[in-house]
């Protein structure tokens, strides 16, 4: 079975952190380019970062910019590391894999089941 598996979501007071894991089951993560997606409650899923096949070329969106970090390793996890969370970044946290990376759905062949992060005192 083709699968995305995330972990590492929680709940965390806001300024504090997290890092999310996401490791396929089924097939090779290396040969992907891997996104991060969320959805808050009542809102439309949106791209948060994404990472190319090398890990050379990454984008974000300007909300978690100088805050988020995307990376992979050799070994077929992809990371986002969460800093100074904030409240609004309370959601459902999906990882997606496919051929190019984008902050767009579209494209991405395979997607996790997604982990909830919440960021409350």
């Amino acid at each position: 079975q083709l699968q995305l598996v995330e972990s590492g979501g929680g709940l965390v007071q806001p300024g504090g952190s997290l890092r999310l894991s996401c490791v396929a089951s089924g097939f090779h993560l290396d040969a992907y380019a891997v996104g991060w997606f969320r959805q808050a409650p009542g809102k439309e899923r949106e791209g948060v970062s994404c990472v190319s096949r090398s890990g050379g070329s990454s984008h974000y969106a300007d909300s978690v910019k100088g805050r988020f970090a995307i990376s992979r390793d050799n070994f077929g996890t992809a990371y986002l590391q969460m800093n100074n969370l904030k409240p609004e970044d309370t959601g459902i946290y999906y990882c997606a894999a496919g051929p190019y990376p984008g902050l767009f759905e579209v494209g991405y062949d395979y997607w996790g089941q997604g982990i909830q992060v919440t960021v409350s005192s």
